[in-house]
Formats: C-alpha cells, structure tokens, sequence
C-alpha cells in the first residue's frame, strides 16, 4: 500500500497509545517519596523550607512567620528520549513489530523520575539542602535553622565516606524528604510528516518523549540514613532520633517514619526485621528495596 496522511496518523496513534501502555505498566517509586511541585519558571526557591512553625494562641500582635530563611533552589533540566522509524516500515504496516520499543519509552519516562530521585539521595552526603549542610549531616542545626542552636545528626555512617544502606523516612506529612519539581512533564512528539527534511533526506519518522524537570531535596527531618548493619537496635536508634527532633519553638515536629527503604545487599536483614512474628518492629514500616542504594 502506498504511504498516505492517514497511514502516517494510525501509526502516530499506534505509536502514542503503546507509549502510554508501557507508562501504565510502570510502577515509580518517587510518588511515594517526593512532593510534587509545579513549576513556572527555569528555578525556583524554596525560601520557606525549614519554617517549622504552627498555631499559637492569640495575645497581642500576631506573630509574623517570614519566609526567607533559605536560598536554596532547584533548577529545572531538559531531558529526551528519541527513537527513528524507517518510512518504509510504516509503509508496509509493521507497526506491532515496533510496539515493544514504544512501550519501553512510555515505561522509561515514568521511571525517569526514580532514578534522578535515587541518584540525588546517592549524593546525600555531600550535597547541601536548605541549611547549608549535606543533607545527611551530623552537623545540621538544632531548630532547623540557626547554627548557634546546637547540632543534631540524621546520619549514622559505620566508616567515613560510606554510602548509606538503608534509609528511615516519614512520608506521612504534606512536605516530603524530597522534590519532584516539573516545569513540563513528559510529552510524546513525533516528526512524520512526507515534507520534514529529515523524512525527506534520511526516509526516517523520529518519535521521542521530552521533559523539563528536576528532582531535590526537601526537609532532612524526615529522612535518617545508615550504613550500619541493620538490626533492631539500629532502627530504634533512628526511629528515636526523628521522632524526638522539634521546631524552634521547641514542640515536637510529629514525625512518623513510615518507610524502610533498603539496599538489595540489606533486603534479608529487612525481611527479618518487618516480616517475622517473633520481631518488635513487625509491620512497623512500609518496605522499599531500591537497586540504586
């Protein structure tokens, strides 16, 4: 059959619809652990992390809470992934021969957001997060703010220079450890058009998936790394550590770590903790195995 504009359209919806299969059939890890933010511009600042203030009783003038006590911010990335076609297999309609590679990509975009989330927290220990300090540190202020407050640890590392092996999160709170910042998410574009010049010189249909987003670090009150053996000593001690932190007004912050996420090499270590009758912490936290730790 010769090659016309309606081919060429049953093909792009081929094409978009075996992409969108693939993104269904994925299963991400970073909604569970990011917040999801919406971005406008090429950054943004998020001055107000670390303003862990609440109500308070009304006498006299109000308090006022400003939201410049950080500078830190997130600059949005481009990102692509982009396969050719030959015109000729469009031609001769062997469009479910190609269906594998589109459902790959849709599965790839809706995955993408894992491994910028996995590879920030691998940088957790020499990255700054609004403090100024590593966001596993030993050294981050007391009141989450002022360094003149005292330090306080939410990393416990066997050797200097270790990785950590498991991680203890609370992800219950409407801020999360991390940020998923998206400025446009991710879209499926194509040029199939007889006049492209790339059609016309090289007999090839592109189709791609594009993004501009970036992942970062939210509160480190919420997260606790380590990289000792992990045992039921060791979780209390983390467990104990996030749940006694407080606002600079002094009131518990109220964190809840719900999540156990963990190392393949730490996976039997977990199971043992989370999932024998005979354990403390039974049931206690949501398990998470993540290849990239």
């Amino acid at each position: 059959m010769i090659l016309n504009k309606d081919k060429i359209a049953a093909a792009y919806v081929a094409f978009r619809a075996d992409y969108e299969a693939g993104k269904l059939a994925a299963n991400p890890i970073a909604p569970k652990l990011a917040m999801n933010v919406r971005s406008s511009t090429a950054e943004e600042s998020y001055a107000w992390l670390g303003t862990n203030s609440s109500l308070r009783e009304w006498i006299g003038d109000k308090h006022f809470n400003g939201l410049t006590l950080s500078g830190f911010n997130i600059k949005n990335k481009d990102f692509e992934h982009t396969i050719t076609v030959l015109r000729n297999d469009i031609e001769d309609a062997r469009i479910g021969v190609l269906s594998g590679a589109f459902q790959m990509m849709g599965q790839d975009a809706a995955l993408h957001p894992d491994s910028l989330l996995f590879e920030l927290i691998k940088q957790g220990t020499t990255e700054q997060c609004y403090d100024g300090k590593p966001f596993f540190s030993t050294q981050h202020p007391a009141d989450g703010v002022n360094a003149k407050s005292g330090a306080v640890s939410n990393v416990d590392l066997a050797n200097a220079g270790d990785s950590p092996t498991w991680l203890l999160l609370d992800t219950t709170k409407v801020i999360k450890p991390f940020i998923l910042q998206t400025r446009k998410d991710y879209s499926f574009i194509s040029i199939d058009k007889d006049t492209d010049e790339h059609v016309f010189k090289r007999g090839e249909f592109i189709y791609g998936v594009e993004a501009r987003l970036n992942a970062g670090f939210g509160l480190w009150q919420l997260a606790y790394a380590s990289s000792q053996p992990l045992d039921a000593a060791a979780i209390a001690a983390a467990d104990a550590s996030m749940m006694s932190l407080k606002s600079p007004t002094g009131k518990p912050l109220g964190i809840t770590p719900n999540i156990l996420m963990v190392a393949p090499s730490a996976k039997e270590d977990a199971l043992k903790l989370l999932k024998l009758e005979t354990s403390h912490y039974r049931d206690a936290f949501e398990l998470i195995v993540c290849p990239w730790l």
